[in-house]
């Protein structure tokens, strides 16, 4: 056969394919802009900003909304009423993960973030119970986390005030706590295994957040018959597997299992308990990828909202100088931060919930799916329909936060100063997805820049006015601008 009469086949089937899909079912899905065949809304996205998109359609078309990305079909969610009664109070018929065809390539839906069904209840409960040092040894992951503070302290010490990028140094912190509790083992900050893991990392969110990864994952033949960065981001992912792979073989000679060491070690004790399990879930490469998920979302969420945490800080002098002032009044300097501490320091608290809302880190969440036909107010969701929802739009409701534009911690407190709760509060997402780690990131971002606070001040190499805060990228997540500081001892 020719091969332009070919291609024109597989276009003209493509074309037939998309007016099938996106014919069935609208008349019980929610109203959207008229899709075109096979690229579907695409061309009306604004892809480097896809959070200012939806609020623009969102206006059109009302809070709930169908949009096709390609072939695949989509119902938004935008706004606080739509995305709790779908997360929260439709938590189970919501608690599905969405097409995401990269992460399908690498996690073939194992682990804990992109599995499904019964893989992920069963893996999720695992996980959550081994974060809460269950079989952990007698270290807390307080501990853990107090120690590497403390390691993060000292290396900051080292720049001696000089202007620094923190970028790398506030990745180390928090990969090593997650390494800690994975592999039982943190890194010196110059040891080359970690600096290969720590230089995947940060790539991987870099490329992630780009427009082209959007593109690949709204037309999935991209991924495995055209060049580009996907390449690289699957490339690193492989990389981290098999390291991860390494460890578990290593832990599987050295195991003791009255005596676990690590997550590797409780999952394994696991994975012997049920070896006469057929249908157990419970396998090395389930125990490769949730690894893989735990290490990924562990470290680099955290350092990046840290690097924003400390930009804002920059910008907002008066902010920092207010949250010094109630560290000394209620730490000092002789001992070091617990997570105590945070019910007598309302200010501080306020900050760190303040930088999480403002920075909007994820701004679309991940990709949710509803488990089965489900009734939404007036519409039909079919059984597997990809679920987008638009965590922008609840923390950047100008109803809950007054000029949800600006950072202000007045967000957080009440008329008295106390620390105020905020059912719009969802940086980690909602319901039956959210975030496996919040509890640590929480602590984490607490005490990582409780520390920061005590023991240095912050000097900005320019103008803190001058000072840009707008995310260079905006996709997958919002990642802060180049900044160099300096790191000034108290």
């Amino acid at each position: 056969m020719d091969p332009a009469v070919a291609l024109l086949l597989c276009l003209s089937c493509l074309f037939l394919l998309s007016l099938c899909r996106q014919s069935s079912g609208r008349g019980r899905l929610p109203s959207g802009p008229t899709p075109l065949p096979i690229i579907g809304n695409v061309l009306q996205l604004e892809v480097k900003d896809m959070s200012k998109s939806l609020t623009n359609l969102s206006k059109v078309y009302g809070p709930v909304f169908t949009l096709y990305f390609g072939l695949e079909r989509m119902v938004v969610l935008h706004g606080y009423e739509a995305v709790k009664e779908a997360l929260i109070d439709l938590g189970e018929e919501f608690s599905g993960r969405g097409h995401f065809p990269l992460a399908e390539r690498t996690n073939r839906g194992f682990g804990i973030v992109f599995s499904n069904g019964k893989r992920w209840k069963e893996i999720r409960r695992f996980s959550l119970m081994t974060l809460r040092n269950f079989g952990m040894g007698k270290r807390s992951i307080e501990d853990r986390v107090q120690e590497e503070a403390r390691c993060l302290v000292e290396e900051l010490r080292k720049t001696k005030a000089s202007p620094c990028d923190p970028t790398f140094i506030l990745g180390c912190a928090p990969c090593n706590v997650i390494c800690s509790i994975i592999f039982q083992k943190r890194f010196d900050y110059k040891d080359q295994q970690f600096l290969n893991l720590m230089e995947k990392l940060n790539e991987n969110v870099r490329i992630v957040s780009t427009p082209w990864i959007q593109i690949c994952n709204n037309f999935p033949p991209i991924i495995d018959y055209f060049p580009g960065t996907h390449n690289k981001l699957l490339k690193n992912i492989a990389f981290m597997e098999s390291y991860i792979l390494e460890k578990v073989k290593e832990h599987q000679e050295s195991i003791d299992i009255n005596n676990p060491r690590d997550f590797i070690d409780c999952f394994l004790i696991k994975m012997e308990k049920e070896k006469q399990n057929q249908q157990s879930e419970f396998t090395i490469e389930n125990l490769v990828i949730t690894a893989a998920d735990l290490l990924g979302a562990g470290t680099e969420t955290t350092s990046t909202t840290l690097r924003y945490a400390l930009l804002l800080l920059l910008k907002h002098p008066e902010v920092t100088a207010k949250a010094q002032e109630e560290i000394e009044r209620v730490i000092g300097r002789n001992r070091s931060p617990c997570m105590q501490d945070r019910g007598h320091m309302p200010y501080t608290d306020a900050v760190v919930h303040e930088v999480q809302r403002y920075i909007d880190l994820i701004p679309t969440n991940l990709p949710h799916a509803v488990t089965c036909d489900v009734k939404f107010r007036n519409y039909l969701i079919p059984k597997g329909t990809t679920i987008l929802t638009s965590l922008t739009s609840v923390l950047h409701d100008n109803k809950e936060f007054p000029n949800p534009e600006m950072f202000d911690p007045r967000h957080f407190l009440d008329g008295g100063g106390n620390f105020k709760k905020s059912n719009y509060f969802m940086p980690f997402s909602a319901g039956k997805r959210i975030c496996v780690g919040e509890g640590l990131a929480r602590m984490e971002l607490f005490l990582f820049l409780t520390f920061i606070l005590q023991n240095f001040n912050l000097k900005s190499l320019i103008d803190p006015k001058d000072l840009d805060t707008t995310p260079v990228v905006n996709g997958f997540a919002s990642v802060p601008p180049f900044y160099q500081l300096c790191f000034i001892p108290v």
